[in-house]
């Protein structure tokens, strides 16, 4: 390769040689980055180095000189600082919807926007082989094609599945086509969930991402803006439990004071609290009536308990009746 154009790549070589090799607390000398880039087969004078340096900082490159026997040149502050990539790489192994592969594939990405000596502190916090991650690897492509059709104004086609208990594939509808009107992304419970709107049924509904395939953006505008725009979505992930719809009812719910913030992780810090003089508390909040909501006040035991409406109560004694039988009946 031409000399003069190993000259003209000079410059890119420097920031990139900076960004790998340098952060806060790891520094190369003006020797050092001569040698490196030499390696590249780029010959450099100092004078040309400080320039190239000028250059760099003008251009929004953080690059500092700090004095000293171990100091030199380093680019202290970057786009994402260490902390943030930290919790980053933790939200994407943690991500129960992203498969374990796509998982790794991010977080090396994540690793090139810091210097390599940081990017060994992410690696560190990798274990995601032993997560218990989606298997549909399209899911990461299916939130894309969502995306578009929302921005295009479209409906989507897709077929939905669900699993056997032979870990396969099996279609709903006898693997007909739904057409969708999307309108919307929600992560809850761990899954990703599309928000859109069935014409044939009139309704908004939501479906798992991970559970669709076969995508397809159809010359269809979306229908159901109205229905979506009369909808809060805060208010929709609060009042339904793991994305489980049912009959929606203003239900009165009484909790002892120490799951103030269970409640409130639930239902948000802007629920009405009603405290009581026994060590209790009560809030009024709309729900979908559920199994998933019974068994939600369920699982908080004797410290919490539905007081009305008569429906929520008849609909908990059910649930709990239905569950004992399991546990009474001979085999």
């Amino acid at each position: 390769m031409p000399k003069s154009t190993n000259q003209k790549r000079k410059i890119l070589y420097l920031m990139q040689i900076l960004l790998e090799q340098t952060d806060e607390d790891h520094f190369l000398s003006l020797s050092q980055l001569t040698a490196l880039l030499a390696q590249r087969g780029i010959e450099a004078e100092r004078k040309s180095l400080y320039d190239d340096l000028e250059q760099l900082r003008q251009f929004g490159i953080d690059v500092e000189f700090v004095k000293g026997k171990e100091g030199g040149y380093h680019v202290p502050n970057r786009t994402f600082q260490l902390a943030e990539l930290k919790l980053l790489v933790d939200s994407v192994q943690a991500s129960k919807f992203i498969t374990s592969k796509k998982s790794m594939e991010l977080i090396k990405k994540l690793e090139s926007l810091t210097s390599t000596h940081q990017a060994r502190q992410l690696q560190r916090q990798v274990f995601v082989a032993g997560r218990i991650k989606a298997m549909n690897e399209s899911v990461y492509y299916n939130v894309d094609q969502i995306h578009a059709a929302i921005g295009q104004n479209r409906q989507i086609g897709f077929r939905y599945f669900e699993y056997t208990v032979e870990k396969k594939r099996r279609f709903r509808h006898d693997g007909a086509q739904y057409r969708i009107s999307p309108f919307s992304l929600a992560w809850d419970d761990e899954n990703y969930y599309m928000l859109g709107f069935d014409t044939q049924a009139g309704i908004l509904k939501h479906y798992r991402v991970d559970k669709m395939t076969e995508i397809q953006i159809l010359d269809l505008p979306r229908e159901g803006n109205e229905q979506f725009q009369r909808l809060d979505l805060a208010v929709y992930s609060r009042k339904v439990f793991s994305m489980f719809g049912g009959e929606e009812e203003m239900v009165r719910l009484r909790f002892e004071n120490q799951l103030i913030g269970v409640v409130m992780d639930r239902f948000g810090k802007d629920v009405s609290v009603f405290p009581k003089p026994d060590g209790f508390f009560e809030i009024y909040t709309k729900v979908a009536l559920s199994p998933q909501f019974y068994g939600w006040v369920f699982a908080l035991g004797e410290g919490a308990r539905i007081l009305s409406p008569e429906k929520a109560v008849r609909g908990m004694k059910e649930q709990l009746c239905n569950v004992c039988k399991y546990y009474t009946e001979e085999e």
